[in-house]
């Protein structure tokens, strides 16, 4: 399994067209005790063997409309790999959030969780899904609910991608949820250990990126510090990096195994609030900025994807997806407020808080 942690992007491919949005539904794929919805891309031109990234949406966000911001269907098109968009329903939670806090939907053959491993499950089947190359990335209510798939499911996964996210185990109520977004709190659920003890896995564990920036008042960035130290101890890694260096101007840290074999990254983007990292002008240009979805001048669906070995060939030129916001999905406050506050209103939106 060919696993790469390269910062640099070549160039890879110019815009061709405009074409609606990609995603088909997914209908049956087990009991689905969760109740989530699915949808799946695959592209005209799969590689073989052919890639699998699963994508969570964050709060009041949707499959389509997440796809459009992020651009995952751009590349997956170009590059031939599928995708699948794990998808809330209103009737699971108002607002669309992952229920990354409620522990009926974060442990190992239930719930939420346990839906999302049977969709998995079908897709690799239906597809014929290389089953070393399966992915999975998530942004807020989504990056957590990545955090608590890569501990309770690590033998699916080569690799996966937290963004704005927090450490599997983290809260187990909505209150917990307030407390830990606002700043984590060390605890014994969110060891290394408490990781390896809710699965049970005793093979190699997923490579982890993590991605968060600097001004999330939405998602405090002590819960990037938690996820690094989860996994630091999952992979039995020292606290100093490998390699630190710049990408994109923003700081970017490597931890490899005595083989050099990177298992841990870390982007820390500088002046970046609660969102999706995009550079839709540079040479991939994929995505659109919007709601929860920030123009920075780098992409985490371009690298994620590059850093899997995703991006090694390219099939068919980038095509650009018309961009589809939903209506429901809106902006956070855009004035100056405290921390409390901000954390508050989002909570609110997110279906948290009354």
């Amino acid at each position: 399994m060919k696993m790469l942690f390269n910062p640099s992007i070549q160039s890879i491919g110019m815009p061709a067209k405009r074409v609606t949005g990609r995603l088909g539904r997914l209908d049956q794929f087990g009991s689905n005790p969760g109740k989530l919805d699915a949808w799946m891309f695959v592209p005209d031109q799969p590689a073989k063997p052919m890639g699998l990234v699963v994508v969570l949406h964050g709060c009041t966000q949707t499959a389509q409309g997440y796809d459009s911001g992020s651009g995952w269907s751009e590349l997956a098109e170009a590059y031939g790999f599928a995708l699948l968009f794990p998808e809330q329903r209103r009737s699971n939670n108002p607002n669309l959030c992952f229920n990354w806090f409620d522990r009926a939907h974060t442990r190992r053959g239930e719930g939420e969780v346990h839906s999302i491993a049977q969709m998995i499950d079908t897709v690799s089947a239906q597809h014929m899904i290389d089953p070393e190359r399966v992915f999975i990335t998530g942004l807020s209510a989504g990056g957590a609910m990545t955090s608590a798939m890569l501990a309770l499911y690590p033998e699916k996964f080569a690799g996966g991608a937290i963004l704005a996210g927090l450490p599997h185990g983290a809260a187990g109520s909505v209150q917990e949820a307030f407390q830990q977004m606002r700043a984590h709190t060390p605890a014994n659920r969110t060891t290394g250990s408490a990781i390896q003890a809710a699965s049970g896995h005793g093979g190699d564990w997923p490579s982890v990126s993590i991605w968060h920036g600097t001004a999330d008042t939405v998602v405090h960035q002590s819960n990037a510090d938690a996820i690094l130290r989860q996994w630091l101890e999952i992979h039995e890694l020292p606290e100093v990096p490998s390699e630190t260096g710049l990408v994109d101007s923003y700081p970017h840290r490597v931890w490899r195994n005595s083989s050099g074999k990177p298992l841990i990254e870390e982007y820390r983007v500088t002046g970046m609030g609660h969102g999706t990292p995009l550079s839709t002008k540079g040479e991939c240009g994929c995505g659109e900025a919007g709601a929860f979805m920030l123009e920075v001048g780098i992409s985490s669906t371009v690298h994620s994807a590059k850093s899997w070995g995703l991006l090694e060939q390219r099939i068919a030129p980038v095509v650009h997806a018309e961009k589809m916001r939903p209506a429901e999905t809106p902006q956070f406050p855009s004035h100056r407020s405290s921390i409390s506050d901000t954390i508050e209103a989002a909570l609110r939106q997110a279906g948290l808080m009354k």
